[in-house]
């Protein structure tokens, strides 16, 4: 089903994530200041409650009705979900380099930072320690990767039963996000604040 992974019960229990930084495309120069500190501990503060609304809804659409009718219930869910937690000043999403929902395409700055993480990942570095947050413009954009878990399997793994491939392929016909393994990179949370240097209001 889109983009919900094993990984979002672990994300719930993760403090620490490593961050990655690009050699090209920075606007900002090399090391944080106290400022990009601090909207980096607020956007992973914001992908925990995200992630555990998005775990819970997908496992109680299992035990309830299986997983045929979770993919069902996670493609009506989780816009709503995400736009509950874009209620604030931060917008908050998924992404990823293989889609299964056409909606969540990559813009070309989450675009470039996937393919970055690929490249870590292919020198050695674990998916789950990949992170990376930058000033783009007048905007704060921060993206963590997703990494594929053992209950991910059913929905986007090797061997997908015949029910739910068919689901699958009713509702996302177009589908790309199958054949993963656990430890893959599956995607990333992307998350932007928009205009950190607008006065605030008085």
């Amino acid at each position: 089903m889109k983009k919900v992974c094993g990984v979002l019960a672990r994300l719930a229990g993760r403090g620490r994530v490593l961050s990655l930084m690009l050699a090209s495309s920075a606007v900002v120069a090399d090391g944080l200041d106290a400022s990009e500190i601090n909207l980096e501990a607020e956007a992973k503060a914001r992908i925990q409650p995200f992630a555990n609304q998005l775990l819970e809804t997908v496992q109680e659409a299992i035990r309830a009705q299986g997983a045929p009718k979770a993919v069902e219930a996670c493609q009506l869910m989780a816009p709503q979900i995400a736009d509950r937690h874009s209620q604030s000043e931060w917008q908050i999403g998924r992404t990823s380099l293989k889609l299964r929902n056409p909606n969540n395409a990559p813009d070309a700055w989450e675009q470039k930072v996937l393919q970055h993480f690929q490249q870590e990942i292919a020198q050695g570095k674990p998916a789950k320690e990949l992170s990376f947050g930058e000033v783009v413009g007048a905007d704060y954009r921060y993206m963590q990767a997703i990494v594929v878990g053992e209950p991910c399997l059913a929905c986007h793994g090797e061997k997908i039963d015949p029910q739910v491939r068919a689901t699958l392929q009713e509702h996302y016909p177009q589908d790309r996000a199958v054949g993963y393994r656990v430890g893959d990179l599956r995607g990333a949370f992307t998350l932007t604040l928009r205009n950190i240097n607008k006065e605030p209001a008085r």
